[in-house]
């Protein structure tokens, strides 16, 4: 399918549409006025569908892609970053380059969670494993929410290799974010953190906790017994 274009794509989607499903979306992706997802529209396509297209359109140019990804439904570019993922992780050294690119140039677009953490960590964290990395804490410290979002997500790729640096220091930079969808994504990597080495993320908690936003430490300590979990929440450790 390499001559396949983004129309072709569109088409595809736009008949898998179902409108009480969209209608749903809607209000979980909170899209009404004031809400994070302000203004989103929704064809209702569930996401294992989205993947099974993914897939017949595995070798999608990057162009049409990209087009793809500027789309104003939420599945749509929803679609396009799943496609940039499956490119990503299939394709040589500079077609990686091109991807990542284009991640990075149209972040405007990856504009909800689901978006920012279904590709921060299979895109932005391994694109930088091996490089300077100042790019994730420009984002970290960026006055839009979903950079942020991208910076913290992308870190679970590091985490996963048992490298915890990048994570608690972003999570240090987001600390006193003042947005729900960040304390929540600060607390999920903290939380990853203590699943592979308990002892990192009770130092970091130790010196970081009582300032820390409820939900952001309601995360990050929801696997430990409830002695602990109390003990924290009390502010008696």
């Amino acid at each position: 399918m390499a001559n396949v274009t983004a129309a072709t794509m569109r088409s595809a989607l736009r008949a898998l549409a179902d409108s009480k499903v969209a209608a749903h979306s809607a209000r979980f992706f909170k899209s009404g006025k004031g809400e994070y997802g302000e203004g989103d529209r929704f064809l209702g396509i569930r996401v294992p569908v989205l993947r099974q297209q993914v897939r017949r359109f595995q070798d999608a140019p990057l162009r049409a892609v990209t087009s793809m990804l500027k789309s104003p439904y939420h599945e749509e570019r929803l679609f396009a970053v799943l496609l940039l993922v499956h490119q990503y992780q299939r394709r040589n050294s500079e077609t990686k380059d091109r991807i990542y690119a284009v991640y990075l140039d149209h972040r405007e677009y990856i504009n909800n969670w689901d978006i920012v953490d279904s590709s921060a960590h299979l895109i932005v964290g391994p694109h930088l494993v091996t490089g300077d990395r100042d790019t994730l804490y420009e984002l970290a410290r960026s006055t839009i929410l979903w950079d942020r979002r991208i910076a913290m997500m992308a870190t679970y790729h590091y985490i996963r290799q048992l490298d915890f640096e990048d994570a608690l220091r972003i999570s240090r930079v987001l600390r006193d974010d003042d947005h729900d969808l960040i304390h929540k994504a600060v607390g999920w990597m903290l939380r990853e953190i203590g699943n592979r080495d308990i002892r990192v993320e009770e130092r970091f908690l130790k010196t970081n906790y009582k300032n820390m936003p409820r939900t952001m430490l309601r995360y990050a300590i929801e696997k430990f017994p409830a002695v602990r979990r109390k003990a924290y929440l009390n502010g008696t450790v």
